[in-house]
């Protein structure tokens, strides 16, 4: 309600637009009346007005969690509406003191300790990278904002959760922070300063981070030699950057020692994986990979497991179709008719053949030029760099017992023509944006 009060003011004096955005949790009975209180104030001062309403479930992280993504989502939203590039928050100097107080007991790093920013952009959470969001009563005390709203005689509701002592930040709130108030008589002015600190050292942890990973990425992977030439603290460091570049939820330092042994102890020839909740830790030829979790496919399986089930081939019919969808293997067949001079499948032959669709099982032979000899599809895709996590999603097209396509590497040679009405044969993955030739 301060802040309300403050933001009209500047805005009148300046000539600026000002909305103001309530997000309606439902998680307490007095929720209608606090939006009612809301929009009452914002009428007297003739201040535009917006709700959102969100459906709040409990999820792994709790209430608190959840109801915060929520809310954020609902406030960049309203933002995008509204056309506002700028979202200002309430937080103050006693809310930053008690989020570096609950990152330090969580035993948090730099990064946590950190605090807020006085303005930041948060694209995950607003759900749009050019919102600023900012804090401009950061550095004022609880208490004063209190003073300066009796003398103002502005009323504000209070949130009775703010009670409840099984939150964590309420148990702070009502017993440590108190305490600490009566030792230290304006502690939260000195954990702030504190968190400026660590702010500094972040940024230079930052900057680090993305020297060394500009120097040993290549491609959409790390060169894991670079990596062992750093102290396990820099390689910690470099990919706590890297995931956070990718947007991917930062790892526990437990779970980043447990990847970082894994990864670059395991053997040469070994393909180790590492699973983190929104991706797959991959090494291949000395590389990192950071893969997105893929969807199980009915008819896939690993050639080189001893244990799988033999499955079935999928036979189909080609009857002229532009493409030909296939779920179980998790993509698209297109049939895509030859380019300039280029040779493909004869359409009438293509179109009497019994084909198949499958996975490799082992041991099947392309030739892909008259001038370049019959090889292994394993030897291909070892020719190819293709990652073993990729080989074992691409699917093989047959007519009978005859090889005529391979996904990701091509067409077999002796079954194609340079004459006629000729096809050229192309999957497109669903798990991937661009095609594989």
């Amino acid at each position: 309600m301060v802040l309300l009060h403050l933001a009209h003011a500047h805005a009148r004096e300046r000539g600026l637009a000002l909305h103001a955005f309530h997000v309606h949790h439902g998680l307490s009975p007095n929720a209608d009346a606090w939006r009612d209180h809301c929009a009452s104030a914002c009428a007297a001062l003739g201040v535009p007005f917006d709700a959102r309403e969100v459906v709040v479930a409990k999820g792994k992280s709790g209430v608190e969690a959840a109801a915060r993504k929520l809310r954020y989502a609902a406030l960049g939203a309203m933002c995008r509406i509204h056309g506002a590039g700028l979202l200002l928050t309430a937080h103050h100097l006693d809310d930053q003191a008690e989020t570096v107080l609950l990152q330090l007991l969580r035993g948090s790093g730099p990064a946590g300790l950190s605090g807020m920013d006085g303005a930041n952009r948060a694209a995950t959470l607003l759900g749009d990278g050019d919102l600023v969001m900012a804090r401009p009563l950061l550095a004022a005390a609880r208490a004063d904002l209190e003073t300066f709203a009796a003398e103002q005689g502005i009323a504000w509701i209070e949130d009775e959760s703010n009670s409840d002592p099984r939150y964590a930040r309420n148990a702070l709130r009502h017993t440590v922070m108190p305490a600490l108030a009566a030792a230290f008589p304006g502690f939260q002015e000195r954990i702030a300063r504190s968190s400026r600190h660590a702010q500094a050292a972040q940024r230079l942890l930052d900057e680090l981070a993305a020297q060394d990973l500009a120097a040993c990425l290549e491609g959409d992977a790390v060169d894991i030699g670079y990596l062992r030439g750093l102290s396990l603290e820099r390689v910690n460091n470099l990919l706590r950057h890297w995931f956070s570049l990718r947007r991917l939820a930062m790892p526990s330092a437990a779970w980043l020692e447990q990847m970082v042994a894994q990864l670059l102890s395991a053997r040469g020839d070994a393909q180790p994986l590492v699973s983190h909740p929104a991706c797959d830790v991959r090494r291949h030829r000395d590389r990192l990979y950071l893969v997105p979790k893929l969807p199980e496919l009915a008819g896939l399986r690993d050639p080189d497991d001893e244990g799988v089930i033999e499955q079935h081939a999928q036979a189909f019919r080609w009857q002229g179709e532009a493409s030909l969808p296939f779920p179980d293997y998790g993509g698209i067949l297109h049939f895509d008719a030859a380019v300039a001079d280029a040779p493909g499948f004869d359409a009438a032959w293509l179109r009497a053949q019994p084909l198949t669709i499958d996975f490799r099982k082992g041991g099947e032979r392309l030739k892909l030029a008259p001038n370049r000899p019959s090889r292994s599809l394993k030897a291909h895709f070892q020719a190819g760099s293709v990652p073993v996590w990729e080989r074992a999603r691409l699917p093989i097209v047959a007519a009978g017992k005859e090889l005529l396509y391979a996904a990701g590497l091509g067409m077999d040679c002796r079954h194609l023509g340079a004459t006629g009405e000729r096809l050229s044969l192309r999957w497109q993955s669903d798990a991937k944006s661009v095609d594989t030739e």
